[in-house]
């Protein structure tokens, strides 16, 4: 007799090789992502950038100048206004720096003494032990320090070629967005073309709503924290709060872990008064922004749980370090939101009216009965008709690149 697997078992059983399968995918995706890291990293901020790009290019291209020299001026005023953005900062760190250095030199001494009329009561000679103890320790560790040196060396290099591929990959996502979307929606299998064209739109949408709420939440706090830095004469307030406007775009702890920085400089500078009250200030802004801000834009731009945010932040920073923690929240709101699209279509038979309405195709007909699907006939429309013609995708290049 020939025993009978319970149901329970079987079931569990597909389930769990299915599961194996998916997991082993998503290993090796992992993995060819991380050789090609270099590339697919700067095409991800790059991605980032023309979510922020894309309003602006729209309204200039609205004011009856080309998509291109639109994109151009966008781009190309981007970037003077990050080259001033640097320019001013390297100001204010020179200017500062002195008066901090010696800050510190103040700050050192004082520790100094209370080591030795504290409660640890060293003497001269003990002191100066500790002293030789750190030189000895900087000295034997010359060859990690060149090491160091040498990697640091390779990454300003990576830095280098990322830079001009963001550049690049911006100004063609911004000009030629709808073109590119038309041609990774014609590798799919052609039933599933709607659905593919449809979901993209969203997630696009998506990430351009994520991206201009975290910009307002990123100003705001660094407006708020740089405010209170010049009020307690804090040095080098101008660079904490780009620090603090770029560690925003970390959700949830990026802005926390850069207003840290400014109490360490506030501490250092004026002792721990003044850090306190830095302190202050900045859980100020933190709760302006997590009771205010967050639930007003975050909240429906992203849709996503706190705790999912933490966890993606945290798998990102595993993944792939500062750049992970970065990407992360803004990919798992897209995917999100997809995963809402798909979900409240049946089978995706409204998602392919809607396109179909779009294209100007019957919207009784079946995609099936049309010798092509709606993503195809509108990137042939693209290719041979003019502006008029043209597809869904590429007459909403605003909407999605």
């Amino acid at each position: 007799m020939s025993s009978t697997v319970p149901r329970g078992v079987d079931q569990t059983a597909q389930w769990a090789w299915r599961f194996l399968v998916i997991v082993a995918a998503g290993w090796v995706v992992a993995q060819g992502i991380q050789m090609v890291s270099v590339v697919v990293i700067p095409v991800l901020i790059a991605l980032l950038l023309a979510a922020l790009m894309a309003p602006a290019v729209d309204r200039v291209h609205r004011g009856k100048i080309g998509r291109g020299p639109a994109t151009g001026i966008v781009v190309v005023g981007g970037l003077t206004l990050v080259i001033a953005g640097l320019v001013l900062i390297g100001q204010q760190i020179i200017e500062g720096f002195e008066d901090l250095s010696n800050q510190v030199i103040k700050g050192l001494e004082e520790i100094q003494t209370w080591i030795k009329e504290g409660p640890l009561n060293l003497s001269d000679a003990q002191i100066n032990t500790l002293i030789e103890q750190l030189q000895d320790a900087v000295s034997t560790g010359n060859t990690q320090i060149v090491r160091t040196a040498s990697e640091v060396g390779t990454a300003v290099g990576h830095i280098v070629a990322g830079f001009f591929i963001v550049l690049f990959a911006v100004f063609f996502f911004l000009y030629e967005g709808g073109r590119i979307w038309s041609w990774i929606v014609r590798l799919f299998p052609r039933p599933a073309r709607p659905r593919v064209d449809s979901s993209g739109q969203v997630a696009w949408k998506s990430l351009i709503a994520f991206v201009r709420a975290t910009v307002i939440v990123a100003f705001v706090d660094a407006v708020g924290i740089t405010l209170v830095a010049v009020i307690l004469d804090v040095p080098l307030a101008i660079p904490i709060g780009v620090l603090v406007f770029l560690g925003a775009f970390v959700p949830i702890v990026g802005a926390t872990i850069s207003g840290v920085v400014a109490v360490l400089v506030a501490l250092v500078a004026h002792g721990p008064i003044v850090a306190l009250l830095m302190l202050a200030g900045v859980v100020l802004v933190q709760q302006i922004e997590s009771h205010v801000l967050q639930p007003f834009l975050l909240g429906r731009a992203v849709s996503v749980h706190p705790l999912a945010v933490i966890l993606a932040i945290a798998a990102g920073i595993l993944v792939a370090g500062i750049i992970g923690a970065l990407v992360a929240v803004p990919l798992i709101a897209s995917l999100n939101a997809v995963a809402h699209h798909l979900a409240g279509t049946s089978n995706g038979e409204e998602a392919e009216r809607e396109l179909e309405v779009e294209a100007g195709l019957d919207p009784g007909a079946h995609p099936s009965a049309n010798p092509e699907s709606d993503a195809e006939a509108r990137a042939h429309r693209a290719g041979g008709g003019g502006a008029e013609q043209r597809s869904t995708s590429e007459r909403s290049t605003d909407d999605h690149p």
